[in-house]
C-alpha cells in the first residue's frame, strides 16, 4: 500500500524548484498518530538508483521530473530529503512556477512504502507515535497542503550558489 505525506514551503530559482520533500525528527499529527521521520529513512532507496518522480498533487499525469532523466536530483542530509526539481516547459510546471512564485503552493509531500522493519510503532501516555526508519520511497510532490509542516520549496530566478558547507540550502532559504 502507497502512503502519502506532505510538508512545508517551497523555493523556486526561475524554472528550477529546491526544498525539502521531508524533515527529519519533525512530528506531524496524522488524526490517529502522530509520525516521525527518522534520519536515514530514505538511504535505502536512493542508494538502490530507483527511479523517484517528481508530481503536482500525486497526479500521476502532472510528472515533473524523475531522477532516472536528472530533472530530479534527491539527497538526504541531516534536516532531511532535500530536492532540486527542473520544472518543464509544460502546462503543469509553469502552472506550478507562478503557484510557487505567488505562495499558493508552498509545500512538500512524499509517497512510500514501508516494508517489515521499515517503521516503528510507540504509546507515549495517550498519543500513538509511529518512527519511520526505512521506508521506500516512490514520489515526490508539490502541494499546497502538506502534512508536514517543516517541509519546504521555492523559485529562484538566479543561479544556484555554490557553497561547500553544511549550511548551503539554509543560506539559499535566506535569500
Amino acid at each position: 500500500m502507497l502512503e502519502i505525506r506532505s510538508t512545508g514551503s517551497l523555493r523556486s530559482e526561475g524554472k528550477t524548484l529546491r526544498g525539502y520533500a521531508a524533515v527529519f525528527n519533525s512530528e506531524a499529527d496524522l488524526g490517529g498518530f502522530v509520525e516521525v521521520i527518522r534520519n536515514g529513512a530514505f538511504r535505502k532507496t536512493l542508494e538502490s538508483g530507483s527511479n523517484i518522480r517528481a508530481l503536482y498533487h500525486h497526479q500521476g499525469d502532472a510528472l515533473l521530473g524523475t531522477t532516472r532523466g536528472g530533472t530530479l536530483q534527491l539527497r538526504e542530509d541531516t534536516h532531511g530529503l532535500a530536492f532540486t526539481l527542473a520544472l518543464p516547459d509544460t502546462t503543469h510546471g509553469r502552472d506550478l512556477a507562478v503557484l510557487v512564485d505567488r505562495g499558493d503552493v508552498a509545500g512538500c509531500s512524499f509517497g512510500f512504502r514501508v516494508a517489515d522493519g521499515g517503521d516503528r510503532w510507540e504509546q507515549r501516555g495517550a498519543q500513538l507515535v509511529r518512527e519511520l526508519l526505512s521506508v521506500d520511497l516512490a514520489e515526490i510532490t508539490l502541494t499546497s497542503d502538506p502534512a508536514y509542516a517543516d517541509t519546504t520549496v521555492a523559485l529562484r530566478n538566479r543561479p544556484a550558489l555554490v557553497l561547500t558547507d553544511t549550511r548551503r540550502l539554509w543560506l539559499e532559504t535566506c535569500e
